[in-house]
């Protein structure tokens, strides 16, 4: 059999293999937009790599698309490289009309062997001629009626067809014409084509080309990552859900078999995959098989409303009916019903009902414009125990609840919140507080809200009594319903996410949890703030699971005593753009008379340059510890590493550093700490 190396020798090391698959031109160096997915940016190129000896392709956008010729026609045709590598191989073989060398004769001469295209078994032959031409007003109306417009079908790349010629089984030329009684629309995909009559009950289909022995509708048009993907039994289907907002990918029939490995890279990007079938027979006993076949991949079904009729049997028809997309939401929310149907019990088991309080018992964000809680990312707040984190939290909560400008102000402890005018959940998980405390922190967000009763959209959830697994499970489940149920999340607080895994020095359970809710607040674009009842230690959070955040935070904000026990202080130790020590000192207290946490203004900016000289001091002591000196760009890289900054702003720290004297340079530009030189004079 031919090896990966021949392949690479007779194809100009890959490059004629990208140049093959890629329908456009491309040149080594020039950027273009990645064909493996919907790309607006042209971000991507093909360069010669000259540690592997072989053209590459590289996505600087998202390097997840980025790999050799072999890893791309694996990935455009829904193979995995490393399982299916030698049947990679054959496609490219086939494809390219690739001579295959064997050896004959005892004395191992080489002779090439040509192996011919293999022709699929369709009704065609690989030689065919399409003629395009403008839609008609008719042709458009049949889309239209599936809400399908000439956008759509661009991006979807169907064509409206005036004529197109091939040949049949016994190599008899024939060509179809056009009419208004009998349409016909291409979909144009790479090295063949696939018609489509839908007026003719005969010939509905016809293919031009070779057809790969996987045919899938869609793919290049998902994004990298979403909530849900449905599977649907043909091509109107797909453009019908994506011209509601929904993503879609179907095969050449029902019947098709699905390669697991295109469902695992689907379960990669989804959080969930829902067979859509036809409600007929063969559509409903198909979605049933597949569904069972491929449980373990988390693959659901989902019915429609409709008789199984020929012209009331797929979602394009449900939506032809005049069905909106709000209406489908309800059934996609129906379906998730049934499958959280558990869950929801120990959701009513664990929601905080506000009108009948348990009986009492012993017991997103930002300051002066610079961002800390935002969708899509993590916002972590730290302290030690009795500096008012729980406070600070029930705030930014209270912040979150102003349902319009007639509430007045609303004392957020001197941060920016963005009030949620849309309606969307906001989800509360605590896992440390007594059920009965946990009733009078939301009584005390309500007042600082200036509300009397708990809002639809606010869920509080008690999960102390429950196992660390179960906790995860539920917010896990309740977000994804609230999700799909109240259009959206706005924000999410876990007041006590170490209480989430055995251990918080726990490596492995650290990163998998912090993982986990990255993905979550990515799946749901939304902000979760994470509450650690940690005392950091200086800029750092102690822990493995204080590391993980450190990494995966947008921003890390402590809750820590002041000077004046009266007061709480409020300090960033981490943001996403910019400089921490920049950032200013928050003051917060205790008003008798409110009954409630009020804030205090900012701390002077002495104090906020104090902080900033003795924390640069810290970490030039740490880094000096082990070595005399260090040269420029190492500085720079210990202080991105220390302070979890971008590379500009840790070389305003070594300016700073330099002008306070903290640091010095000899005569060769190496930077020492200036207190290890003074030791050693």
């Amino acid at each position: 059999m031919i090896s990966k190396e021949d392949i690479l020798e007779r194809t100009n090391q890959g490059l004629d293999v990208f140049k093959h698959y890629i329908d456009f031109s491309i040149k080594p160096g020039k950027s273009f937009r990645n064909p493996l997915y919907h790309d607006k940016n042209a971000s991507c190129n093909v360069y010669y790599d000259k540690r592997s000896g072989c053209f590459k392709m590289k996505d600087f956008g998202n390097d997840s698309y980025s790999g050799d010729c072999f890893w791309f026609v694996a990935t455009l045709n829904g193979l995995n490289v490393r399982t299916d590598f030698s049947q990679v191989l054959n496609l490219i073989v086939e494809d390219l009309n690739l001579p295959e060398y064997e050896a004959h004769g005892n004395n191992g001469t080489i002779h090439p062997t040509i192996i011919p295209v293999k022709h699929t078994n369709h009704e065609m032959t690989t030689s065919y001629k399409i003629s395009e031409k403008n839609y008609s007003v008719s042709e458009l109306s049949f889309w239209n009626k599936y809400g399908i417009d000439e956008h759509v079908l661009s991006e979807y790349h169907v064509i409206s067809v005036e004529k197109f010629e091939s040949y049949n089984k016994n190599n008899e030329s024939y060509q179809i014409v056009s009419s208004d009684t009998d349409p016909i629309f291409a979909y144009k995909r790479n090295g063949f084509v696939k018609l489509y009559r839908p007026y003719n009950r005969k010939f509905r289909f016809l293919y031009g080309g070779d057809v790969p022995s996987v045919y899938c509708f869609g793919l290049e048009q998902l994004p990298n990552k979403g909530d849900m993907i449905f599977i649907t039994g043909g091509e109107k289907d797909v453009m019908s859900l994506h011209a509601k907002g929904f993503y879609a990918i179907c095969f050449n029939s029902e019947t098709s078999p699905i390669p697991v490995s295109i469902i695992e890279m689907l379960e990669r990007k989804f959080k969930h995959i829902i067979v859509l079938y036809d409600m007929d027979d063969t559509g409903k006993r198909e979605s049933l098989r597949l569904s069972s076949l491929l449980s373990n991949h988390n693959v659901i079904r989902m019915e429609l409303p409709l008789t199984g009729s020929k012209t009331d049997k797929d979602v394009s028809d449900y939506f032809a009916s005049g069905k909106k997309q709000s209406d489908f939401k309800m059934l996609v929310t129906q379906t998730l019903e049934k499958m959280y149907s558990h869950s929801l019990m120990l959701m009513k088991s664990c929601e905080m009902d506000y009108n009948n309080p348990p009986e009492a018992s012993k017991t997103v964000v930002s300051v002066n414009d610079v961002p800390l809680g935002t969708y899509d990312n993590l916002l972590c707040i730290t302290g030690g125990e009795g500096t008012g984190k729980s406070n600070f939290v029930s705030a930014i909560i209270a912040g979150t609840l102003k349902e319009d400008s007639s509430n007045g102000e609303i004392d957020t402890l001197g941060l920016d919140v963005s009030p949620n005018y849309k309606h969307k959940s906001i989800l509360h998980y605590d896992t440390e507080q007594s059920e009965y405390q946990l009733y009078k922190n939301i009584c005390k967000t309500l007042k600082r809200a200036g509300i009397s009763q708990v809002s639809e959209i606010y869920h509080t959830f008690y999960l102390a009594s429950l196992s660390r697994k179960e906790r995860l499970q539920l917010i896990k489940d309740s977000m994804d319903l609230y999700y799909h149920k109240q259009g959206g999340i706005h924000l999410v607080i876990i007041d006590g996410i170490a209480d989430l895994i055995r251990s918080a020095n726990d490596e492995t359970e650290s990163i998998a949890i912090v993982d986990e809710l990255y993905r979550l607040a990515g799946i749901y674009n939304t902000c979760i703030i994470c509450v650690l009842h940690f005392v950091p230690n200086g800029i750092k959070l102690r822990g493995h699971i204080g590391s993980e955040l450190q990494r995966k935070a947008a921003a890390i904000i402590s809750i820590e005593k002041d000077t004046n026990p009266a007061n709480s202080v409020v300090k960033a130790i981490k943001v996403r753009d910019g400089s921490p020590l920049d950032v200013p000192l928050l003051l917060f207290t205790w008003d008798k008379v409110k009954d409630m946490h009020v804030y205090a203004g900012e701390k002077s900016n002495e104090e906020k340059e104090k902080r900033k000289k003795v924390e640069l001091s810290d970490v030039a002591k740490e880094i000096f510890k082990t070595q005399t000196k260090v040269n420029y760009s190492e500085l720079t890289q210990l202080l991105m590493d220390a302070f979890d900054v971008r590379e500009r702003t840790a070389k305003s720290y070594i300016r700073y550093m330099r002008e306070y004297e903290i640091l010095v340079q000899d005569k060769y530009n190496n930077y020492m700490w200036k207190n290890l030189t003074n030791e050693g004079k």
